[in-house]
């Protein structure tokens, strides 16, 4: 499924009857123990199927088996009505699919009335890159910043290096601990979606630039209750996602004409200069830990786009 929003789940109810209750609290364990999601998933699905479960209370079904495609559509409906996203709204058919689909596995409903279930499509839009230049000028804006020495301006310039070099998410990379590093081989162990582990290569500059912050830099930040996180915060704990989307706005602002980019935004732009330099599908969806080869297809159509912008400024006939 894809990365969910930060407005999932937004007009959650506060109050459901007991019987709805009740099996919301089995499904969520459910996501937590036997799918092992992400917290910030669980919370978004259950959520959702939240929302669904009240408007159900509201027509008066209070039992899984009197769930039925109508309702389940009048609810979408009403979702839209009230204004919300496409996106959202997709997103919501989706969580209501595979909450049906759990009660007709567990036997607590007698089919999946869900999966007939139709949701609008998303409209997908582009994603802004940098290009190659400013992808330079990023790393030597974060390398200037660091001249002082400092430590936090090491492990700046080692997160851009990083985040660029590899296209990793930036929950993927504060997760990441010292031994996830395997210098001889310029390889890194993520662990992303779904706890799936794949090991992502990185180039010379990055491994400089963190081979870097492991001998000024992160000694001088370690502290007793550090732990092996390979990057630390300004007082010794591993550092948190806020802390990386901040510092990179703030190093893009040194970049003149740059699109205003947050680290997932540099995870676009390493996909679309891998594939602008050969790389084929498979390969990058790997790097990226894409679970199906057609989200990656999408930095296809960036590349396209840039193309026809580069011939129509080119081509004296364009």
């Amino acid at each position: 499924m894809s990365e969910v929003p930060d407005d999932a789940g937004t007009d959650a109810p506060s109050g459901l009857s007991e019987s709805w209750a009740r099996l919301l609290g089995d499904y969520e364990r459910h996501l937590v123990s036997e799918r092992d999601l992400a917290p910030h998933t669980v919370t978004a699905y259950t959520k959702d199927v939240a929302a669904l479960l009240e408007h159900a209370d509201r027509a008066r079904v209070h039992r899984p088996e009197d769930l039925d495609l109508r309702l389940l559509r009048s609810w979408l409906a009403r979702q839209q009505a009230a204004g919300l996203s496409r996106t959202t709204v997709a997103r919501r058919a989706t969580a209501a699919r595979v909450f049906t689909g759990w009660l007709a596995r567990t036997g607590r409903a007698p089919s999946d009335v869900g999966s007939s279930l139709g949701s609008p499509k998303p409209h997908r839009t582009l994603p802004a890159v940098l290009r190659a230049d400013e992808a330079r000028r990023l790393v030597d804006a974060a390398a200037e910043r660091a001249d002082d020495g400092t430590p936090v301006g090491l492990r700046d310039v080692a997160i851009v290096e990083l985040l660029y070099a590899t296209g990793m998410r930036v929950g993927e990379l504060v997760g990441l601990d010292v031994d996830d590093l395997d210098r001889d081989r310029n390889v890194v162990r993520v662990l992303g979606k779904g706890r799936k582990e794949r090991s992502v290569p990185f180039g010379v500059p990055a491994g400089r630039a963190v081979d870097d912050w492991l001998v000024r830099g992160r000694p001088a930040l370690a502290r007793e209750g550090s732990g092996p996180a390979l990057f630390l915060g300004a007082r010794g704990a591993r550092v948190d996602q806020r802390a990386v989307r901040t510092m990179v706005h703030r190093r893009l602002e040194d970049v003149p004409g740059a699109p205003d980019l947050g680290p997932h935004g540099l995870r676009h732009t390493a996909a679309t200069h891998l594939l602008e330099g050969g790389a084929d599908l498979r390969s990058v969806q790997e790097l990226l830990g894409h679970a199906s080869l057609a989200t990656t297809q999408r930095y296809t159509h960036v590349t396209t786009d840039r193309l026809r912008r580069a011939y129509r400024q080119a081509h004296p006939r364009a």
